[in-house]
């Protein structure tokens, strides 16, 4: 083999060295010795066959050899320039937003928090169609930070992904950070999403902040640790929605904690003193909001906050006997709601109630109520008197015909001159998410006497967030008239758990825009023409206009001749 074959097998050596090397180092992601080491004997190998082969032929001197040389010098500096333009382009993004109201520009508050972001957030999208808009927005968060990632996902497609973040409809959105997962806003052709409601959530779930529910013991009330009708299962649900549930007892303190979102009694079996009621009276009266869960034939003495209300108990037994065959007729079914945020979603969907009383309203000034939960019109259900009766049938001027109304919602805005509770629907706490706020050993016996025999520690009042919350402008209420339905084992089935979540997320008042950003809206620019105008418009367009341009290029030409 004589040397010039030698030096052009050699030669391709070199490529391919060069080659093997990037595609190791890419590959691999690890640029070590092996990738360097291919990538340098290459480039040695190349560069030494180029030296031989210049001084062999003299192709270092010739015209074309230099002219080639310089194009492809030229070639490797446009490409490098186009290449550091595309990188920093990526890097860097300029953007002006030319619209009057900066309808595509995020508001302060929200690019400060995506630039502070510790952990990586992604959002899910659950629609299979991407519209423009929610895409853009979604842009704009993510070139604020690397860490901030969104994907649009089709339920349809990943039912598996759906079912884990409890997917029931499309245009659901959810925010993920790390083991928290929160739902945004249901988008739909009418309603986009929000960077009001993006922003407020993306604070909540990235922060070390989390809602206070404080649930009231101390008379009888459903237990929170596991245990016979207790509502661990509904703590624990708690916890993983971002809030952070503690128990309180108002006779060992006078008042209701500040930093208290929501406030729940579950199912009382004893009267509460005059001083705790005049505690919730107060609380709701700076802002505050309530869950009652109040079954039959118990008494909590709470007639006189209720009536602030316009709220009224009936003691009779709800029955349904068209109910659930193997609970019976004591176990009323609801499928139909009211229209209210809190059930705005269930459709004719199935929740029941066992033991359940009806709930009245009256009409109250500056109090707004809506019924949620009505039960079928008699004479499937109506409201049993006599409940010890072994024989089930209506009795006229006793028993009280349905439909009936197992709960209500109610608002009431706060005074001008009322002292509002400060903005605490977030308040610091070391508790990591899914962590229980109740001691795992510490079962609360059932208060048999005075209502100081409950053993579980109140926690003292942390001090308010310096988030940009705004305080609240009304109080909230929501009034069921069953507590066994959030219980473990019924809390899951069907739709129990969505009553009491949703009642929790409605009461602390997640659905406000917790943050002080105004919504944008595209000024409305259109022209609106009467149908004389519209059809000038379009003769003078399709006629008037070439007729004009026809006749001046005539007069044009007829001078020139």
């Amino acid at each position: 083999m004589t040397k010039k074959k030698l030096w052009k097998y050699l030669f391709w050596l070199g490529p391919f060295l060069i080659a093997a090397g990037l595609t190791t180092g890419f590959v691999s992601e690890n640029w070590g010795y092996i990738p360097l080491a291919l990538i340098i004997v290459g480039s040695a190998i190349a560069g030494l066959w180029v030296v031989w082969e210049g001084k062999r032929s003299q192709w270092w001197g010739r015209r074309s050899t230099k002219v080639g040389t310089g194009t492809l010098a030229v070639t490797l500096a446009v490409l490098a320039i186009l290449g550091l333009i595309n990188f920093l382009g990526t890097r860097y993004h300029l953007r002006t937003d030319l619209t009057e109201t900066r309808l595509f520009t995020l508001a302060p508050q929200s690019r400060e928090l995506v630039h502070s972001l510790k952990q990586p957030v992604k959002v899910w999208v659950f629609d299979g169609t991407q519209n423009p808009l929610d895409r853009g927005l979604l842009e704009n968060y993510q070139q604020q930070s690397p860490k901030f990632k969104f994907e649009y996902v089709d339920p349809q497609a990943k039912p598996g992904l759906a079912q884990k973040f409890g997917v029931k409809s499309r245009g659901e959105v959810y925010l993920e950070s790390q083991d928290r997962r929160q739902l945004v806003q249901v988008i739909n052709d009418g309603d986009r999403l929000s960077e009001v409601k993006l922003t407020s959530r993306l604070q909540q779930i990235t922060g070390s902040a989390q809602s206070k529910v404080y649930f009231l013991q101390g008379h009888g009330e459903r237990q929170l640790a596991a245990g016979d009708h207790a509502m661990s299962q509904a703590i624990q649900g708690l916890g993983d929605k971002n809030y952070t549930p503690s128990p309180l007892n108002l006779t060992e303190r006078s008042s209701v904690p500040q930093d208290a979102a929501v406030v729940v009694v579950a199912g009382p079996e004893r009267a509460l003193f005059d001083s705790e009621v005049t505690a919730l009276r107060d609380y709701l009266n700076r802002g505050g909001n309530l869950l009652l869960m109040i079954d039959p034939n118990t008494d909590p003495k709470l007639e006189s906050l209720l009536a602030d209300w316009g709220v009224t108990l009936d003691n009779r037994l709800v029955v349904d006997i068209a109910g659930i065959e193997e609970y019976g007729p004591a176990v009323p079914v609801v499928t139909e709601y009211g229209k209210h945020p809190i059930t705005k979603d269930f459709k004719n969907g199935i929740s029941f109630y066992p033991l359940a009383r009806a709930v009245d309203t009256n009409p109250v000034t500056d109090v707004q109520a809506t019924p949620l939960l009505i039960t079928k019109p008699y004479p499937k259900s109506w409201a049993e008197s006599d409940q010890k009766s072994e024989k089930l049938e209506f009795h006229q001027g006793r028993d009280r015909k349905g439909p009936l109304t197992l709960g209500v919602a109610l608002q009431r805005k706060l005074p001008a001159n009322s002292n509002p509770l400060p903005s605490t629907a977030a308040t610091p706490t070391p508790r990591s998410l899914n962590s229980n706020p109740l001691p795992s050993t510490a079962t609360p016996p059932k208060p048999s006497g005075s209502p100081k025999t409950a053993t579980l520690p109140t926690p003292p009042p942390s001090p308010p967030s310096p988030h940009t919350l705004l305080p609240p402008t009304e109080s909230r209420m929501v009034v069921l008239g069953n507590s066994d339905f959030a219980t473990d084992g019924l809390l899951e089935q069907q739709l129990n758990g969505d009553v009491f979540f949703n009642s929790v997320t409605w009461l602390s008042q997640q659905d406000q825009q917790l943050l002080s950003i105004r919504p944008k809206e595209a000024k409305n620019r259109r022209i609106n023409l009467t149908t004389m105008q519209a059809s000038l418009l379009a003769w003078s367009s399709l006629l008037v206009l070439p007729l004009v341009g026809l006749t001046a290029a005539g007069v044009l030409w007829w001078r020139r001749r």
